[in-house]
């Protein structure tokens, strides 16, 4: 059935192209190297200028043009291209090459290796528990980053499967840290990462095998303009995938979980029309089995043993992401539509709120989450040192829970989101520029008349010491609207908070980059504040959770630097200091997180090998419960590596171990106790045709 969907949803995609293709041909262009449109766009007809002006500006082309070639160009940042260096915010670029060299397989693993980043996934193989789909935190800030793809959002729930991105449809990930809310709206407290994919690929092939079960193989088909692919992944099995309390009324003691068949699938198209207009359709489908048992009774009043079945649930995810987009010198626009639905089904033995035995009983819910939306930018160029940018956007959001046998009632709340934003860029001197943005956003026809409204500001300030070598400032006020999952989540556990108020923060940031002898250095200074953030936590004796609005607050400094070496060798290592605290209403600051990350790579390369290694390191850690007390943990230790071997320009084969060290590390904060899989390798053989 998995299949029939899948084949069915990609030909529907691909005969809408062919369709399409034809009404488009006409305004086809000859599609410039990206050097040349870097050129071209910083190359804009400007009023004239002195000579000195002018030359700065032409060097300026130039080293867009170079830069772009590296790779060192960013465009989420401040929504045009620029150099990274020349951009007052702390970012980062990930290379489709750096992706593909390191051993990741998707997005999630390649951000995992982030300075200042954590990604959890509830089980191997990036499967998902249900209604908890996996997380990415940013400064230690859980689920304040926006995820684009393309610029466009794909988060749903909140939340983001970043491991249905293939990485070899990847051209660059772009990571900014810090308040975005000013450009993008509603999400990007902490961070914005956009996922930028090929409009074009080589026809490859691949297959892998592995411990535990595990499979994997894939195809990709396509030429300069268009490109079709194909991905299946599989995990047989882990144990003790988590640990948790039960608490019941009348049972008290702990559960271990343990994973079963998780599959992934994820599939999809790209065409480029013209070096303006391009289409996306994913796929993307995860489906795996958890069977709890009861660990240890402390307390129980229905005569539970231990080693007795709690429940087997099997949970589905699905993901639907299409994409038109369009961008100039001036304009950029693009029409998205997103689906997600989650599911879970199976056998309960133990009623979760009372503790009593109920053995096999029914259990299956089913929600879907759906966005459509628009966005429209412009570009004026108004003079060589002063740029103005104006954009509006539209969404539609739709929040369904779906009728089930466990289910007493189908619900739908449905709002519309919309944004005006603007943003003016000085340059004062050949040195220093200002830039300074604002942004309105309002929702409407929400139920209950549940509509918000936020004025969002931002101000930076970028000083150049020399080309390469700069100091930035920035101010920005950021907010998150309560998704409706969090207000209505359908989960038997779950208590409906409708009246939750929007969260608002701001951050302020001094930064320095720099680059010289092959090394490139960054720094940042930070502090964020937010109100009414929306966290979960245990109500009473009631045996659910709520989503209430608390305090949070983190200052923090990150170092990062990257090496480009000699001999074949390269190196980078990253450093983040940081105290997040959060403050539950009437109650005192209380530290959640981690304080300490360090993270760090090698790679060396000589002929046919290379070969990278990865780390990351997480310490002064607190567990934060829903209902007990903040207590500290063991610091976590993530590492991989990966060993290829090219016979020749075509065929590629690959090893990659993951946790080399086959540490049991937690790797959650909060809620229950989810560790990493064990020591597991894979070995796969990849061919161009």
């Amino acid at each position: 059935m998995m299949q029939k969907r899948k084949l069915l949803a990609l030909a529907a995609a691909t005969v809408w192209t062919a369709s399409a293709a034809p009404a488009w041909a006409q305004s086809m262009q000859a599609d410039k190297p990206a050097g040349q449109q870097a050129v071209a766009d910083t190359a804009e007809r400007t009023p004239a200028a002195a000579p000195a002006e002018k030359e700065q500006h032409a060097a300026d082309a130039a080293a867009a043009s170079h830069d772009h070639h590296l790779g060192d160009t960013v465009v989420t940042a401040t929504r045009r291209m620029k150099r990274d260096l020349d951009v007052p915010a702390a970012t980062m670029i990930i290379t489709g090459e750096a992706i593909r060299e390191s051993g990741a397989s998707d997005a999630a693993e390649a951000l995992a290796k982030v300075n200042g980043f954590t990604y959890k996934s509830f089980g191997a193989n990036g499967a998902s528990m249900g209604t908890m789909v996996n997380e990415l935190s940013v400064r230690g800030f859980k689920s304040g980053t926006l995820v684009l793809l393309n610029g466009n959002p794909i988060s749903w729930r909140g939340k983001y499967n970043l491991d249905q991105i293939p990485a070899d449809s990847i051209e660059r990930i772009e990571v900014v840290k810090g308040a975005g809310s000013v450009l993008y709206g509603s999400d990007a407290m902490s961070g914005i990462v956009n996922i930028i994919t090929k409009k074009g690929a080589e026809n490859t092939v691949h297959a892998g095998f592995g411990n535990f079960g595990q499979r994997e193989y894939g195809v990709r088909i396509g030429d300069k303009r268009f490109s079709a692919y194909y991905n299946s992944d599989k995990w047989g099995h882990q144990n003790d995938v988590a640990e948790s309390d039960v608490r019941a009324s009348g049972l008290k003691g702990s559960m271990r979980t343990d994973l079963r068949d998780a599959e992934k699938t994820s599939a999809g198209l790209t065409y480029r029309f013209n070096s303006h207009l391009d289409f996306l359709f994913g796929y993307y489908e995860t489906e795996a089995t958890y069977l709890r048992f009861i660990d240890r009774v402390d307390q129980t009043a229905y005569g539970v043993h231990a080693g007795d079945p709690y429940h087997v649930r099997h949970y589905t995810t699905q993901q639907y992401i299409t994409q038109l987009n369009y961008h100039d010198r001036k304009w950029k626009g693009s029409l998205y539509f997103n689906t997600g639905t989650v599911g879970a089904k199976g056998r309960t033995d133990i009623n979760s709120k009372t503790g009593q035995k109920t053995p096999g009983g029914w259990y299956e819910t089913r929600e879907r989450n759906q966005t459509y939306g628009a966005k429209l930018q412009r570009t004026w160029k108004l003079s060589p040192k002063s740029t103005a940018v104006l954009g509006l956007d539209m969404e539609h959001e739709t929040y369904a829970s779906l009728l089930a046998p466990s289910t007493a009632n189908a619900e739908r709340y449905m709002r519309n989101n919309w944004g005006a934003f603007g943003q003016w860029e000085q340059k004062f001197t050949a040195r220093d520029t200002g830039i300074i943005g604002v942004r309105e956003t309002w929702t409407t026809a929400a139920a209950r008349d549940e509509n918000y409204h936020n004025f969002s500001a931002s101000g930076q300030w970028l000083h150049k010491l020399d080309r390469e070598n700069s100091l930035y400032l920035s101010a920005s006020q950021s907010f998150i609207m309560p998704t409706f999952a969090q207000m209505y989540g359908e989960s038997s556990r779950h208590a409906p908070a409708p009246d939750l108020r929007p969260q608002t923060g701001v951050t302020y940031e001094l930064g320095w980059k720099a680059r010289h002898a092959g090394h490139t250095w960054k720094a940042a200074l930070f502090h964020m504040r937010v109100k009414d953030n929306i966290t979960p936590h245990w109500v009473g004796a009631r045996a659910e959770y709520q989503y209430t609005n608390e305090d949070f607050r983190n200052t923090g400094l990150e170092l990062s630097c990257e090496t480009q070496g000699r001999h074949g060798f390269s190196w980078n290592w990253g450093l983040t200091w940081q105290n997040p605290e959060t403050r539950a209403k009437g109650a005192d600051w209380e530290r959640t997180f981690g304080k300490l990350q360090l993270t760090g790579g090698v790679l060396y390369k000589k002929g046919k090998w290379s070969s990278a290694l990865n780390a990351s390191y997480l310490a002064s850690r607190v567990q934060s419960p829903l209902h007990d007390p903040t207590y500290p943990c063991r610091p976590y230790l993530l590492t991989s590596w990966s060993t290829a071997y090219h016979p020749d320009a075509r065929s590629e084969i690959r090893l990659t171990v993951d946790n080399v060290l086959d540490r049991a590390d937690v790797i959650s904060h909060t809620g229950a106790n989810y560790r990493v899989a064990p020591t597991s390798w894979m070995l796969s053989c990849n061919y161009v045709f």
